[in-house]
């Protein structure tokens, strides 16, 4: 990995800053410590999504997720990490009231987790909140395009700048973010051109999911990028494994064995030190 550290080994947030129009930046979503460990090395950022709610916990949208899940799944990704830059999402319904709420809300998650910034929904809106943000030590991410915790005033989960309307709202979004103070802005769910366009436009990086190579970066959901999910794939989602069969496989593989008693074989148990008599176990 190329981008500069900090003392402690993680890519810093001016380090990924500098990477406009540079090297692309390598994001994926991470919630556990066990998934953390295995995509450190290769990222340089791993975002700890408000997907954690439908990914994890199987909810039907990101809207229940609670601050206290955030910073517990922040936590454990902290944990198996050492050189991604870790960015957490503020939830829905703890930042949209007040620039003040915002601030108690990314304080609370930066100074349980460790991580280095926050990341939350929405464009010119809550430029004011960036800028309040920023300008108090708090390193925010923007999000604008498709906007999962505004599925409701969408009517659904609908990509954005197919007209030419929403695409001057996305494009005048992205310019509100960046001059707020943001330091990166992910593009979701947004026509290619609108995102292109977008990415030459601003002087910040931008992350892409389901937008357009020239973003300066791109990020998934990991499980949808390993095939955990079979029930549906976006379309922006492309499959590097089919991880999903293989845990159904090895979960039918495992009954069998339990069904026939073959396993656990001698092997996977436990002998007596000093065999003889049983009494002792009694």
């Amino acid at each position: 990995m190329s981008t500069t550290t900090n003392k402690k080994g993680r890519v810093t947030v001016p380090a990924l800053r500098a990477r406009k129009g540079g090297d692309p930046i390598v994001c994926l979503t991470a919630y556990t410590t066990p998934i953390a460990q295995r995509l450190d090395a290769h990222c340089d950022l791993l975002l700890v999504g408000d997907s954690v709610g439908t990914v994890v916990y199987g909810m039907e949208n990101t809207l229940a997720v609670t601050v206290d899940m955030m910073v517990n799944h922040g936590k454990a990704v902290m944990r198996g990490s050492k050189t991604a830059c870790v960015v957490i999402d503020l939830p829905f319904g703890s930042y949209q009231e007040s620039k003040e709420q915002a601030f108690r809300t990314a304080a609370h998650i930066l100074a349980e987790t460790g991580c280095a910034a926050v990341k939350l929904e929405g464009g010119a809106e809550l430029a004011d909140t960036i800028e309040f943000l920023t300008r108090r030590g708090v390193p925010v991410m923007a999000h604008i395009g498709l906007m999962p915790q505004q599925v409701n005033t969408l009517g659904g989960f609908k990509s954005q700048g197919r007209d030419e309307a929403t695409a001057s709202k996305v494009m005048l979004d992205a310019k509100a973010v960046a001059k707020a103070g943001a330091f990166s802005v992910v593009i979701e769910g947004t026509v290619e051109a609108v995102a292109r366009a977008i990415t030459a436009e601003i002087d910040i990086p931008t992350i892409g999911i389901g937008a357009s190579a020239a973003c300066d970066g791109q990020v998934l959901v990991t499980e949808d990028m390993l095939g955990l999910f079979s029930d549906f794939t976006p379309k922006f989602v492309k499959r590097y494994a089919s991880l999903g069969d293989q845990v159904a496989d090895a979960a039918a593989s495992y009954a069998t064995d339990v069904r026939n008693r073959s396993f656990p074989a001698d092997e996977h148990c436990y002998g007596m030190a000093k065999p003889g008599n049983l009494r002792a176990v009694k």
